[in-house]
Parts: structure tokens; C-alpha cells; sequence
């Protein structure tokens, strides 16, 4: 009997896992492409006078294709995939990050079967780890190390591959795993008043200084109540309701809601500090740690902050005591005594995750020109670094040398593909560029505000459209932007720019 075997013998089996098509899926055998071969078949973005950033974004599919790999003989994989970069493990969390801009080559390789690995690899009670070992299929950890697991961003992962392609067939796969894996986590990792817990490792943020003294910070769950564990798990339920309701199922929304109502509730109660407008986490007596990370602002992608703490809690995005540093945004607040000026891993390093993250957030809140300025300022730091090393690294310094250029974070990873490709890849088309699909509802949204002539080529969207979208140059962000729009199936484009909106059919 193996030792994960051995594992499984006390463990209930949960209904929905034992729905989990992934358990029982012949390993693929498919050779992998090229980026050679499939260059021509990516996304082509177009940015005038911005031809670095440009060849940054190359250089980080050229990185990503030299990363996909096949599944071992014997490892209990399925799928072909690609490495998370870092130390022959696949990361839940890094997996899933990689996959939000891996979507945009999903006609050149299936990216999004990367996660097909975690499911197939579900254990029956839903626990699924968060390191698998890509050679023989194995655990890093056991199921009740604090680090053992998370942070649970598959369905968001998921949700974003939905809303490019409209696959409802993969969706129906996928959702009775996330599910039973959200039903682990709810049993396993959360206090009596439904709050969740984590630890450094288990969180993706490895040393930011969260935890009470006497407390290992990479190891222990800390007993405290951990902000972005609960604002990932509110933010599931919410997901896990939409696509409960897409599948005609109903009968598992309600657990899911009282859950979420139950979530917001708490947080904003216990975890939000309103004379200084942020929410942290919660040591175990009772007293908030007053350290202001990076992880509070899940509760935007999350959509928990009432609309009269929205403007307070975005504000200290703008402060430059705290994380408006000259690359954007820190993980640690500046004012913090650990914040680090070359990075310090996660005590000040600007993360490819956490930024579009928060991205992503503001987008929920139709904070569009603030998520513009710092997608562009983080990009541009990017791409920087990538003029003078020719990579991209794991994370950056949120401050410059003392030649005063931008500079990979200390320590850092080069050539990361890896996350990072996030930056040229997902934040230049969703965030600079401004592009942003819904497949299910057949619209594209398009927010305007560079001035430079700009676009993409080959933007591949629902099941079988490719677009073609271009914006001429402008002399002001109020001028009506001439916008051309050609699509190989109907669909509708609405433009957004200061000062007026559009709606453009194309495909007809």
C-alpha cells in the first residue's frame, strides 16, 4: 500500500469529489508545441512607440513555451502542463496565476489543463495540496501541515478562463472539485465564527510579518484570522454560486450564500479598523495586528467593502508613505519598520500576483484610470528591468538602485515564466490596453485611455472568434477615440473613454 494510500483509509469521502471526472482521465500523450511554431498563432498586441514593452511580451510566451512539460509515467497526472518554474513542484497558487495569462495562448496549448493535475490528484475527503511533486505525483505535505495547502484560487482561475471562451463543458468538470476542495477547506481551516486561517507558506506571502510574537511566520497558522484566507474563501462562494447557477444546480447555492453572507458580515465587523480605513488580520486576543499588506485588498476582487469604505480603503493605493512607491504596489506598506527597499522577498517586493490582484479589484469598483496608472507604472517598471537584463524576474524592488533605475526585488528569480508573465502578457492587454471579455453575454469591454495608436491582432475569444481591435492615436483622453473593430464571428464591443462610451457590432 502506498503511503498516500495509507492516508486515505480514515478520510469520508465527500459527494462531490467522488463526482471528480479527473480521477479516473487517461494521461494525455500529446506532443507540445513550439513557440516558434505557434508565434504566429498568439495574440499580437500593437502600442506605438512602446516597441520594449512589446518585445518584453514575446519574451515571456517565448519563456512560457519553454516551460510546458508532459505528465510522467506514473505521477497520477493527466494533463499537459506548464512547470511553475520554481523547484520541479507545481504550486496551486503560482499554477493558477500563470494560467490568467496563459488563457490568451489557450488555440496554441491548453494551459488551463495545468490545474487538471490538482484534480486529478484530489484526495476523496476534498483536500487537494497545494505543492505537487511533477515527477512521481506526490504531496509536499501532509493534509494538516499549517502550510500544507491554498491559497484556494482556482475557481477564480477558472471563472477568467470561463469569461474568455464560454466553455460550460469544462465549467461542468470543474465545479464538483472546486467545490468539495472549498468543503475541505470549510471543515479543516476555519474558526467557530466561520472565519479562516492559514500560515505564511499556506498564504503565498512566505515572511510579510503578520504574525503575533512567538509565532513562526512561514509556519504556523498563528490562531489568528487571516484577512485574505477569508476574502479568497467569500470570494469562491460568490463564484461557486454563478456557476452553480449556469449548471442548473441550484441545490448547492445555499450553503454557499449563507456562507458568503455570513463572511462579509464578519469581516466587516471584526476586521475592518475605521479610523484608519483598512482591514487587517486578527491575532487570537482579540486586537487587530495593524499591519497593512497586500492581501487586505482581496476584499475588493472579492467585492466586501461597502461603498462608503471604497474611497478611504483605495486611497492608501495613492499614499507614498505607504504603497505608492515609485514602482507600484509593495506588498508591505512603506510606514512598516520590516518594509525593505530592495524588496525583502514579500517585506516590500512588488509580486506579479498580488499587483494584478489588485487590478483586477479596482475593476470590480470601476476604479478603471487608477488601475490604468498602475498597470502602466508597474509594466513600465517591468519592462525596464527586461532592457537592462534581457529577462523578468520573480518579483521586483519597489524602489530603484543607486544608479536610480528599477531593479529585480532581492531575492529574486530571473527569467520567471513563472508568474511574471502576468505583466507583459495579462495586465499590457487587460489593464494598459484596456481589453476585457465576457464570452457568456458575447461582449467585449474596451476602456481607452492611452493617447498612442494601439490594439491587438489574432485576440482569440468564445469558442471559435479571433479580433482584430485598433485604436488610432489621439491628443487627448476626451477626444472620441477612431476605433476599428473586424471579427471572424459576431460580437459586440463597447467602448469606454473620458467622455463618452460607444457600442461597435462587429462580425455582421
Amino acid at each position: 500500500m502506498s503511503f498516500r494510500q495509507n492516508c486515505e483509509i480514515t478520510l469520508v469521502q465527500n459527494p462531490h469529489a467522488a463526482e471528480n471526472v479527473f480521477l479516473h482521465k487517461e494521461p494525455e500523450n500529446r506532443p507540445l508545441p513550439t513557440f516558434a511554431k505557434e508565434r504566429g498563432r498568439l495574440p499580437s498586441p500593437i502600442w506605438e512607440g512602446h516597441e520594449d514593452a512589446i518585445s518584453c511580451y514575446w519574451k515571456a510566451w517565448e519563456l512560457a513555451f519553454g516551460n510546458l512539460c508532459q505528465p510522467h509515467p506514473g505521477s497520477g497526472f493527466v494533463s499537459n502542463f506548464i512547470d511553475t518554474a520554481f523547484n520541479g513542484c507545481i504550486f496551486m497558487w503560482d499554477s493558477s496565476f500563470i494560467l490568467m495569462f496563459g488563457k490568451y495562448g489557450a488555440r496554441s496549448f491548453n494551459f488551463q489543463g495545468t490545474l487538471d493535475n490538482f484534480y486529478a490528484l484530489q484526495h476523496k475527503d476534498g483536500f487537494i495540496c497545494r505543492e505537487i511533486i511533477e515527477e512521481n505525483g506526490e504531496d509536499r505535505f501532509t493534509r494538516f501541515d499549517p502550510a500544507a495547502t491554498g491559497p484556494d484560487i482556482m475557481p477564480w482561475c477558472e471563472w477568467e478562463y470561463f469569461k474568455n471562451f464560454g466553455d460550460r463543458d469544462r465549467l461542468a468538470k470543474v465545479f464538483p472539485p472546486l467545490l468539495a476542495y472549498h468543503e475541505w477547506l470549510r471543515m479543516y481551516h476555519t474558526w467557530p465564527d466561520g472565519t479562516y486561517w492559514s500560515s505564511g507558506w499556506g498564504c503565498g506571502m512566505d515572511n510579510l510579518p503578520r504574525q503575533q510574537e512567538g509565532y513562526p511566520i512561514s509556519y504556523s497558522n498563528g490562531h489568528m484570522v487571516w484577512i485574505d484566507a477569508c476574502l479568497q474563501e467569500l470570494m469562491n462562494c460568490g463564484i461557486l454560486m454563478e456557476m452553480a447557477r449556469l449548471l442548473g444546480r441550484e441545490e448547492e447555492i445555499a450553503p454557499l450564500r449563507q456562507e458568503r453572507e455570513n463572511l462579509a458580515r464578519v469581516i466587516n465587523e471584526k476586521l475592518w479598523d475605521e479610523e484608519t480605513g483598512f482591514y487587517y488580520d486578527l491575532w487570537k486576543n482579540g486586537k487587530l495586528n495593524m499591519v497593512k499588506h497586500i492581501g487586505a485588498y482581496w476584499a475588493l476582487l472579492a467585492e466586501a467593502v461597502p461603498q462608503d469604505r471604497v474611497d478611504r480603503f483605495v486611497a492608501h493605493l495613492e499614499n507614498e508613505r505607504e504603497f505608492k512607491c515609485p514602482h507600484r504596489i509593495p506588498a508591505l506598506s512603506a510606514d512598516h519598520p520590516w518594509f525593505a527597499k530592495d524588496g525583502g522577498y514579500w517585506n516590500g517586493g512588488v509580486w506579479a500576483p498580488t499587483n494584478y490582484m489588485v487590478l483586477s479589484g479596482l475593476d470590480k469598483y470601476d476604479k478603471f484610470a487608477l488601475s490604468h496608472e498602475i498597470a502602466k507604472n508597474h509594466l513600465r517598471n517591468v519592462v525596464d528591468v527586461y532592457n537592462q537584463t534581457g529577462t523578468v524576474f520573480e518579483n521586483y524592488a519597489p524602489f530603484p538602485g543607486e544608479d536610480g533605475k528599477p531593479r529585480p526585488g532581492h531575492p529574486a528569480k530571473g527569467d520567471f515564466v513563472g508568474w511574471t508573465g502576468l505583466v507583459p502578457i495579462a495586465v499590457l492587454l487587460e489593464h494598459v490596453l484596456g481589453i476585457k471579455p465576457d464570452a457568456e453575454k458575447n461582449t467585449i469591454s474596451w476602456h481607452i485611455n492611452l493617447l498612442e495608436r494601439h490594439g491587438v491582432e489574432k485576440y482569440p475569444f468564445g469558442k471559435n472568434a479571433t479580433l482584430t481591435l485598433l485604436c488610432e492615436a489621439r491628443n487627448s483622453k476626451k477626444e472620441e477615440p477612431q476605433v476599428t473593430v473586424t471579427s471572424t464571428e459576431p460580437v459586440t464591443v463597447q467602448i469606454f473613454w473620458d467622455g463618452g462610451t460607444q457600442v461597435i457590432q462587429a462580425g455582421k
